[in-house]
């Protein structure tokens, strides 16, 4: 039973989705820090401002209702789905280009056997 944990933690399956969980849960960090450290005090600094507020999780409805930093969440949202979507964008217009491109001649062998072919027909 341990070999077969071994094997299966060791397929190159199981150690690509580990090494993406990882460098996944870097980017989701260094995107929180530009959104809560960068864009949202940036965007909500005037309604701060109005609000004669410091933090945004002060920003708040009927005391409790914390929306300062719900609009945080679906900033941090639509910005790491916006980066995913140009990442698989990306992806997916290189694959194309690698499908367009023109398949190789065949070899001059493969050709004269063709015209032989197609000799023998006429």
């Amino acid at each position: 039973m341990l070999q077969e944990f071994k094997k299966f933690a060791m397929r190159g399956n199981v150690i690509d989705l580990a090494i993406g969980v990882i460098i996944g849960g870097a980017f989701g960090k260094i995107v929180s820090s530009l959104i809560d450290d960068v864009i949202t005090p940036l965007l909500l600094k005037p309604a701060l401002e109005a609000a004669q507020l410091t933090e945004l999780s002060e920003l708040t409805l009927w005391g409790s209702v914390k929306y300062g930093n719900f609009l945080a969440g679906v900033l941090n949202f639509l910005i790491i789905a916006f980066v995913l979507f140009l990442i698989v964008k990306g992806i997916n217009s290189t694959k194309k280009k690698e499908e367009a491109a023109a398949p190789p001649p065949p070899p001059a062998d493969v050709q004269l056997l063709t015209e032989i072919r197609d000799l023998l027909k006429k």
